[in-house]
């Protein structure tokens, strides 16, 4: 449920308020305020702070309500709000200047509690996701949870069944094999055309950002997952057949639980992955020294290796119990 604040209007504590539209839109404008930049008197209007923000009339109308609220600025005769605090001068129009109050849509910020949630259940059982309990469950608009389920569905998380429900699939030893199966035989051969296109100064990087994981003995979920994404995706999109690449990107999901290794359905042993960022590495090296049959040979390597990491987290995982399912959630 929607709280309502003092002010009558509706706020979330779901996310960092930070985040918000509205909250971007309050704090700005009491910077500007308590800096001096506007004056006491100055009139503010929803419609000039709208236009001025790059924003929608409501989130500027909740964000002046705010100031209201804290006395920075108080209801104007007619329209509208004056900054607080007396003036000599007659009560004119603020000026604002342009600002970009650039955020982070709304279906991104629940997006990954919901894939991180879909990662685990389906090592477990094939599931129904319900898109007014998903709205529900993180506060949200149906249209917001609807961009969740889409974004998933681009990515083969999800797909509709002859009923046209959302359902996420069970992922089996079987469905894992055959991806790895896919994975075998065409990544090798994008390995060989994408090699000589891509750039020393790339190759460099990466092969730099790897050592230094090593070294440091530590890799975050999101160093995990930028080495995944480093060398099996923007690595070989530069492979010319596009027919390749539009196979393996169905195999892309295999490297979802990689963004999650802390947690304790989908983590990965330590020693794995400092194994895996060492196969990485040696990839990379020997691209670098132009020896791109070699690093074929290592990725082949690496893919049965990777292979046999997933068998072991299906190991782990059998013997493990599931808490209750969200709200949003249903076994099949």
């Amino acid at each position: 449920m929607r709280k309502q604040s003092a002010a009558g209007v509706n706020s979330t504590n779901d996310f960092d308020p930070e985040t918000s539209i509205q909250n971007r839109t309050y704090h700005v404008l009491r910077e500007m305020i308590e800096s001096g930049k506007l004056e006491p008197g100055e009139k503010l209007l929803e419609a000039h702070v709208a236009k001025a923000f790059g924003i929608s009339r409501s989130p500027a109308r909740i964000a002046l309500a705010q100031l209201c609220e804290r006395q920075l600025i108080v209801a104007s005769e007619g329209r509208g709000y004056q900054v607080a605090g007396s003036s000599q001068n007659e009560a004119k129009v603020a000026r604002l200047d342009r600002v970009s109050l650039a955020v982070e849509p709304q279906w991104q910020r629940i997006y990954a509690s919901v894939e991180r949630e879909l990662c685990k259940r389906v090592l477990f059982g094939a599931v129904r996701v319900t898109e007014e309990r998903l709205a529900e469950q993180f506060n949200v608009s149906r249209t917001v949870a609807r961009s969740v389920i889409a974004r998933m569905h681009s990515v083969g998380m999800l797909s509709k069944d002859q009923s046209g429900h959302w359902i996420a699939p069970q992922i089996t030893i079987e469905r894992i094999a055959h991806l790895f199966e896919i994975r075998r035989l065409l990544e090798p051969a994008a390995l060989m055309h994408a090699a000589p296109l891509a750039s020393r100064e790339w190759l460099g990087a990466a092969y730099e950002r790897l050592t230094d994981q090593i070294a440091r003995h530590r890799c975050d979920r999101g160093e995990m997952d930028a080495a995944e994404t480093d060398l099996h995706i923007e690595l070989l999109s530069h492979c010319p057949n596009e027919e390749i690449k539009i196979a393996l990107a169905r195999t892309h999901i295999l490297f979802v639980p990689t963004r999650y290794v802390t947690d304790k359905y989908l983590k990965t042993p330590e020693h794995s992955i400092y194994e895996a960022l060492d196969e990485h590495r040696q990839i990379i090296g020997f691209l670098l020294n132009g020896e791109i049959e070699k690093a074929v040979h290592s990725l082949q390597a690496h893919l049965q290796e990777a292979d046999t990491r997933w068998l072991h987290r299906f190991d782990r995982v059998r013997r493990m119990k599931l808490e209750a399912l969200p709200a949003y959630l249903a076994p099949l």
